[in-house]
């Protein structure tokens, strides 16, 4: 919700300054996200009056104008703006003045005529974020001659507010003041609304054929609109304040008073309605085309507002495009109602859609306030676009309205809960400002929650909203006394705080993404997998669980490189999703990704890029650390969304356990990535295990060292070699270790050189040559029958 610091005083007006406002709102536990200026800063801007307008006479787009600014002789300007008329009220821009963007206004000559000054379009004012087609004309009651930040109020700042779920009575000019009125015990001052006289007696029937989804349902019909009227510039800039477009008179009246009063409402073309309302729920096979041209299939569980010929409008959500107001429309029907936030409530999302009367509905709007809503639109419609006014329509379910929910809120129950005894005149002087039916007993405040309050139901809810009027800050700060058996700790398992040290000290930064993707993204990355599809999803493009940690570092890294950081190291431990909810299986992993530069840019290190191996080496640090790298093993495999030739699978004493490799080319392209990148995934319960280190005596004698290098045909990978000369390498071996692969001149085509590095020590004494060269033996043996491999001469 966001909304002007000046549309709120009107209604109530603390002794505050803007900061310790949004201060105020954010420990009241509505977050503030954000305060900004409503306009850029601008000076030498005042309202004049075109006096004459001229053509210019070497430009047939140029128009030689004069204006009166105020200032005792007329003004010569060229303007190119093709609204430009004598006797218009507009912004101006002296001689002197600067323009947002630092644009300096100077004596200037367009094709050789003199212009002293600018006629200004609201996005030269920064007003408007898009460039205007033409200038900004005032209303022809602006004073000419006064400056017009002065005029136009532009001196003040809007709040963002970012309201919870539950909050919803809060998306409101109204709600704000009366949270703002109750933090600091002011009165808020309503507009008046009084009921609009009626001018004609013609009705149009309505009928609730879903009483339960919609229990009050409120119209009227107005004549005589006049549709082309102008929307008045202080109503347009106080939706622009709030972040909503101007569209027409009629449209930014409904969004005015949903603004102002948290009651969405929506008016339908009278003419092109036949027979009378009827709200109902979707029939099977209907479609409807809405207001933003988008056709769509209803379904059965779509609440709508429908006329005899078939459906108008998705309830609570948007209207039809054939029903909806347009520039031919003389007779409007204004409709106000109350739909039940569980009728509304994830239906929009469903069709891919977002509004701003689904994002109240949903919420709950106060049901009370239906008729208060169309009144005040009714008033605000025929002072701008004229017309007559029918009599107020009212079709209601009494038995379907929410009922009073009457709380008892124990005095014993908020001192422990706060830890502190407030003065039972305060708690109820708290509840009373809230807008509740306060009853005092002897064991506390028995009360009934206010209609806009959908929030409130429970004994807890009371006990929130005392402590945050009260303030959170005024409460004591105690910590909780409790006898706590000190868990022993599992040296055999590497804790998940551990591993996240060593990607850290690895030089890689912790990522945290969404548990659910987008089903495309998964699809492209992981073709045929199944997780769960989400019955409510934030939006489509999050509607998946994820069965992998993938896609969420794939679209990290999309982010990153879409904002010029060409070099990114990211890792992730989170659960992944595999199967159907009666099925599901959730498993913990820990994920990686790299791309880019290996090494940071610097006068001394080298431009080149990371590779397979570069992630494998920190991979195989992770593996280290549990001290038992032997029951790991990587070995050659394809994965849908890797490299054929540059993917492994990951092995934990023989059982799959995760994946390393570099990203597939054809996924690359599929998701438009211009750059390699390089991923892993391992499961967290493997990565975990360990062994409790034991203490051997050093050994006071010397190794012994060979190095061996064998002729290896390509295609058989090192790792075997390593395990055949280390299984022949007896009970003594020390460590053996790769130090040089080698392929090119003197080694036959299609194979490779591989040298080892093999080191003895024994405990008790010294290792002679006739031992060693009997295991040196064995080994080139074995590795020739069993790997076809010869010793390098």
């Amino acid at each position: 919700m966001k909304f002007s610091e000046q549309w709120l005083r009107e209604w109530v007006s603390p002794q505050l300054g803007t900061q310790a406002i949004a201060d105020q709102i954010t420990m009241a536990g509505l977050e503030v996200d954000a305060v900004e200026a409503v306009a850029a800063a601008f000076s030498g801007v005042v309202v004049a009056e075109v006096l004459s307008k001229e053509k210019h006479p070497d430009a047939d787009k140029l128009n030689v104008c004069t204006v009166d600014d105020g200032s005792d002789n007329p003004v010569q300007v060229v303007c190119g703006a093709s609204n430009v008329e004598v006797g218009q009220k507009i912004p101006f821009a002296q001689v002197g003045g600067v323009l947002p963007g630092d644009f300096k206004i100077k004596k200037a000559k367009l094709r050789g005529v003199e212009s002293r000054g600018m006629i200004c379009s609201a996005s030269e004012l920064g007003l408007e974020e898009e460039a205007s087609p033409g200038i900004l004309v005032l209303p022809s009651s602006a004073p000419v001659g006064v400056s017009f930040r002065e005029y136009m109020q532009l001196d003040d700042m809007t709040i963002e507010v970012d309201l919870t779920p539950n909050r919803g009575d809060c998306l409101s000019i109204k709600g704000l003041a009366r949270e703002v009125g109750v933090l600091n015990r002011l009165q808020v001052v309503e507009p008046g609304i009084e009921p609009v006289a009626v001018a004609h007696d013609e009705v149009f029937a309505v009928s609730l054929e879903a009483p339960e989804q919609c229990p009050r349902y409120i119209g009227r019909i107005i004549k005589g609109v006049d549709v082309k009227a102008e929307t008045p510039l202080w109503m347009v800039e106080r939706l622009r304040r709030s972040g909503v477009r101007s569209i027409d008179p009629v449209v930014d009246i409904t969004n005015y008073v949903m603004l102002e009063l948290g009651q969405p409402l929506h008016a339908f073309d009278r003419d092109n309605l036949e027979s009378g309302i009827v709200v109902r729920m979707a029939a099977p096979g209907e479609r409807l085309t809405l207001l933003d041209g988008s056709d769509i299939a209803l379904r059965p569980e779509t609440l709508v507002i429908a006329d005899h010929k078939g459906p108008l409008a998705m309830a609570g959500i948007m209207g039809g495009e054939n029903s909806g107001v347009n520039e031919n429309t003389q007779t409007i029907f204004l409709e106000s109602a109350f739909f039940t936030p569980l009728a509304i409530a994830g239906q929009a999302r469903s069709y891919g859609l977002h509004t701003d009367a689904s994002h109240r509905f949903e919420r709950g709007v106060d049901p009370q306030l239906t008729p208060v809503a169309i009144e005040r639109a009714t008033q605000l419609l025929i002072e701008v676009c004229g017309g007559q006014a029918g009599p107020v329509i009212e079709t209601k379910s009494a038995e379907h309205m929410p009922a009073e929910r009457a709380i008892m809120l124990r005095s014993a129950r908020l001192e422990k809960a706060l830890s502190k005894t407030l003065d039972s005149a305060d708690v109820t002087d708290i509840l009373q400002r809230l807008g509740l039916d306060v009853s005092v007993q002897e064991a506390g405040w028995s009360v009934v929650a206010p209609s806009w309050r959908f929030d409130l139901s429970i004994e807890e809810d009371l006990i929130e909203e005392v402590a945050r009027v009260h303030g959170y800050n005024n409460l004591p700060v105690r910590r909780p006394a409790a006898r706590l058996a000190l868990r022993s700790a599992d040296e055999a398992r590497l804790t998940q705080g551990r591993l996240r040290h060593q990607m850290v000290a690895r030089g890689f930064q912790e990522a945290i993404t969404y548990s659910f993707v987008a089903p495309e993204l998964q699809e492209a990355i992981l073709p045929g997998s199944v997780s769960p599809v989400l019955a409510n999803p934030i939006s489509a493009e999050l509607s998946v669980m994820r069965a992998s940690l993938f896609p969420g570092l794939i679209r990290a890294l999309e982010y990153n490189l879409n904002r010029q950081q060409t070099r990114v190291r990211l890792f992730e431990t989170g659960l992944v999703f595999n199967g159907q909810l009666d099925d599901l299986t959730q498993v913990p992993m820990m994920g990686a990704l790299v791309c880019g530069s290996r090494e940071a840019e610097g006068w001394s290190g080298a431009k080149t890029l990371v590779d397979f191996y570069d992630l494998k080496g920190d991979l195989e640090s992770l593996l280290a650390l549990g001290g038992n790298q032997n029951s790991w093993r990587f070995e050659p495999a394809e994965h849908p969304a890797l490299h054929p030739g540059q993917s492994a699978q990951l092995l934990h004493n023989d059982k799959p356990a995760g994946w390393i490799g570099t990203l597939h080319p054809q996924v690359r392209a599929t998701l438009g990535l211009k750059v390699d990148a390089v991923l892993f995934e391992v499961r967290l319960d493997a990565l975990s295990e360990g062994h409790i280190p034991a203490f051997e005596p050093l050994s006071r004698f010397p190794e012994v060292r060979r190095d061996l290098a064998f002729m290896l045909n390509q295609e058989v990978p090192v790792q075997s070699l390593l395990d055949c000369a280390r299984a022949e390498a007896g009970e003594y071996l020390k460590g053996i270790k790769l130090f040089d692969v080698y392929a090119g001149k003197g080694v036959a085509d299609g194979y490779k050189s591989i040298a080892l590095g093999l080191t003895w020590q024994h405990p008790s004494r010294t290792l002679n040559d006739e031992e060693i060269n009997q295991l040196v033996d064995s080994i080139v043996a074995q590795v020739r029958v069993k790997l076809d491999a010869e010793l390098r001469g």
